[in-house]
């Protein structure tokens, strides 16, 4: 990973073996639960009874590098907000993040022990705690989907990092969340951070505006060097191992398309105003472990309306010359993005630079954190999943592109597929298949 946001460490990871929440079970209930919240059988009036209140109180779901990160963010930027509960797979994990933050927030983080809860089902308990405003969820992405939902069925605000889902269903699920939030009026506000980092809000406002003329193409890249890897330790069942080394199955991680490089996505789909309509790809593995289902480089044409083509490519292997940030060719000129602290710039197309801003990745790591308590306050909470979903199923598709070497469309990943990588019975206990990586030709598309 190459910005601090991206540190991944084990978090806090849900149970599917209650049928009541199974990820299918909101796709279909999912139509009902908007006319629910619609006719005022929810919390409709949270935006407005949270703006009222002084303090607003947080519980962190995954309390991981990224949980701590996001539960720094918010302490220091917004006043009068204090942490009160928290979830993860092992509680140890929580003592432990609650006494790092106290140690700087002091009175603000202000957990009892009562509010710590561990287990597959520890999340549920921090969204039924009535106390409980904003809720952090800083898992492993494949768990995404079904917390965003619960997280909005049960009236809370949320945070919900990037990405939010690893396959077509969680997509579902997902645009299902944000109907449903918009309809009670909470908020959701996702770990997209450069769409609020001051530079990338620049130089993409002058490219709207035409300061390169008409946009033909565009090329993207997010290569670094490896990633973790962790190695089984004696007597961990199969579902442990997995979420122990979750960045290595495509249920929890989605690949590094999808779990890292779907920064440069998204931006990219806010470059061309939407998703794109197809995609054609390769990669392969060289370097990952024996066990790992992820490849180590992909390649990828995205085709956009109008005829504009994304050149995409993200790649881990050690060793090798790292490139992260993306390239916009216009008709009267060249915009440069660099990823992380790197900058923007425009050029003529006789190369002359015309605009430059320097970038600062933590300040919008904190914004983003500020514009949701904010919007919450005012009672004006902004809802910004649907956006974030649509990235994130393009890095999806990507992945899929690549892995059956075959053309996917826009269409059929949201209206046909029926992919759903969740374990369906999901025991800690229990043994888990743990598949092969995909194979190009062998691997279908489903």
């Amino acid at each position: 990973m190459t910005t601090p946001k991206q540190s991944n460490e084990v978090e806090q990871q849900p149970p599917q073996n209650e049928p009541d929440f199974s990820r299918r079970r909101f796709l279909k209930q999912g139509t009902v639960a908007s006319a629910a919240v619609t006719m005022g059988l929810t919390t409709e009036a949270k935006a407005e009874s949270s703006s009222a209140i002084e303090t607003i109180n947080i519980g962190v779901v995954g309390t991981g590098g990224r949980g701590g990160g996001a539960a720094r963010d918010t302490l220091s930027v917004n006043p009068n907000v204090r942490i009160i509960a928290m979830a993860d797979l092992y509680p140890k994990k929580c003592h432990s993040m609650r006494k790092s933050l106290a140690r700087r927030y002091d009175e603000r983080v202000s957990v009892d022990d009562k509010n710590i809860f561990g287990g597959l089902d520890g999340y549920r308990r921090v969204l039924e705690h009535p106390d409980v405003d904003i809720v952090l969820l800083t898992t492993p992405p494949g768990f995404r989907p079904s917390y965003l939902a619960e997280a909005v069925a049960a009236g809370k605000h949320v945070f919900a990092e990037k990405p939010t889902c690893v396959d077509p269903v969680g997509y579902r699920i997902c645009l299902e969340a944000d109907r449903a939030a918009r309809a009670q009026g909470t908020a959701i506000v996702t770990g997209t951070q450069y769409r609020r980092q001051k530079n990338y809000m620049e130089v993409m406002r002058r490219i709207h505006e035409g300061q390169i003329g008409d946009v033909i193409s565009a090329t993207s890249r997010y290569c670094t060097s490896g990633i973790w890897n962790r190695p089984r330790k004696p007597g961990m069942s199969d579902a442990e191992y997995q979420l122990y080394n979750w960045m290595h199955f495509i249920w929890l991680s989605g690949d590094q398309i999808v779990e890292q490089a779907v920064h440069n996505i998204d931006a990219m789909n806010w470059l061309m105003g939407g998703p794109p309509v197809a995609a054609y790809g390769s990669g392969g593995r060289f370097t990952r472990p024996t066990g790992s289902q992820m490849w180590d480089n992909v390649s990828i044409d995205y085709a956009y309306p109008d005829n504009r083509l994304l050149s995409f490519q993200c790649r881990q292997i050690p060793h090798t010359k790292g490139e992260n940030g993306s390239i916009v060719y216009g008709t009267d000129g060249i915009a440069t993005i660099g990823a992380a602290n790197k900058g923007a710039s425009i050029r003529d197309r006789a190369g002359k630079e015309i605009w430059s801003m320097k970038g600062d990745i933590n300040a919008a790591y904190q914004q983003e954190h500020k514009d949701l308590v904010d919007s919450i306050r005012a009672g004006k909470p902004i809802v910004e999943l649907a956006e974030t979903a649509d990235s994130s199923l393009t890095a999806v598709m990507g992945r899929l592109a690549a892995y059956t070497g075959q053309q996917v469309d826009w269409d059929f990943i949201t209206q046909q597929s029926m992919l759903d990588l969740f374990p369906k019975d999901l025991k800690l206990d229990e043994s888990l298949p743990m598949d092969s990586y995909a194979v190009p030709g062998v691997t279908k598309l489903i």
